[in-house]
């Protein structure tokens, strides 16, 4: 007789929290630390509950001192503990910067793999939810620059658990961005019990022979949506969710550009050094004599995100991908 594993409906941010949960009851080494993640179950309650479930030696409220939990953290990898570190907004990152940098990312290099860093630093990211300043920021490439650093950015609730499984069980240390827009925006039926998605592997979410749309997090909707659109005038889109940004899923890109010949990519963040730049170099260094138009970007543009007025304006929209498309198309 076939067993059905169970399953409950989920969003993104519950998805996160049952990983959370299901991670700190299999493994002690597990700790969770971060500004109000115990009693008040952090900003968007994805700690929520854990603290009365596992003590405050599990659940650590920390100050308010990114590079001293981060660094507290580092030292926590190093001699055995698996700690998932929770930074309130990604644009709060910036004093842990020297520590992620310097630190966490090349302790397995200068150690010459006598020491792992076996964390996850887990934080919100993204405009759109109407937050202040410093609040909405999107600078993934910044890590996606640090050789040892793993990126991770689900789009949907089932990936989100996955992954967050995954990252923790990992030896090195993972970035696990959070798209802020996506946490409540969504349900959908998650296995029940442990479950693994696997780093460095993107999705393909629909087939398709004339281009081929990338994009990952927030993004992943509003890419969707423009692809449905083109439906109707007749244009297949090739739908790619990256899922990992670094290390890429070069061959899941590969396949499709060569198929396709046109590509798009959409990222929230800054032109200017996204991680888009660096999708348009691989396409051009393996697929290049495959390509029938220049590949073309919908980003963030090169400024700080703006305040709530110009926010929509800011963040690439369905429109802006579906003038993308028939841009390559008429190439």
């Amino acid at each position: 007789m076939k067993t059905v594993q169970k399953s409950k409906v989920l969003t993104l941010v519950a998805a996160i929290n049952d990983a959370l949960d299901i991670m700190l009851e299999d493994d002690s080494g597990v700790l969770l630390l971060g500004e109000d993640i115990g009693k008040n179950g952090g900003v968007f309650r994805a700690t929520d509950s854990l603290l009365e479930k596992y003590g405050q030696d599990r659940v650590i409220d920390t100050p308010l001192s990114e590079a001293g939990f981060v660094g507290a953290a580092i030292g926590m990898a190093v001699n055995g503990f698996r700690p998932v570190v929770e930074i309130q907004f990604l644009g709060f990152i910036y004093p842990a910067y020297e520590q992620i940098m310097t630190h966490a990312s090349r302790l397995r290099m200068r150690t010459r793999g006598h020491f792992t860093v076996p964390m996850v630093i887990r934080a919100p990211y993204g405009a759109g939810v109407r937050a202040p300043e410093i609040h909405c920021d999107s600078t993934e490439s910044l890590f996606t620059h640090m050789p040892g650093m793993k990126v991770v950015c689900p789009s949907n609730p089932y990936d989100a658990k996955g992954l967050m499984i995954a990252a923790i069980q990992d030896p090195d240390p993972v970035l696990f961005l959070e798209p802020m827009r996506s946490y409540r925006s969504q349900r959908e039926e998650v296995p029940e019990g442990k479950y693994e998605v696997e780093i460095g592997r993107g999705k393909k979410l629909a087939e398709g022979k004339d281009v081929t749309l990338i994009g990952w997090g927030a993004m992943i909707p509003i890419v969707m949506k423009a692809a449905e659109e083109m439906k109707e005038k007749g244009i297949s889109c090739e739908v790619l969710d990256l899922r990992t940004l670094y290390p890429l899923d070069k061959d899941l890109v590969m396949e499709s550009v060569q198929k396709t010949g046109r590509t798009v990519i959409v990222h929230e963040a800054h032109a200017t050094g996204g991680t888009g730049a660096d999708l348009i170099s691989l396409i051009n260094d393996e697929a290049f004599l495959y390509q029938k138009a220049p590949a073309e970007r919908v980003t963030g543009f090169d400024a700080p995100v703006p305040f709530f007025g110009l926010e929509d304006h800011y963040l690439p929209s369905t429109k802006r991908v579906a003038a993308a498309i028939e841009k390559v198309m008429k190439f």
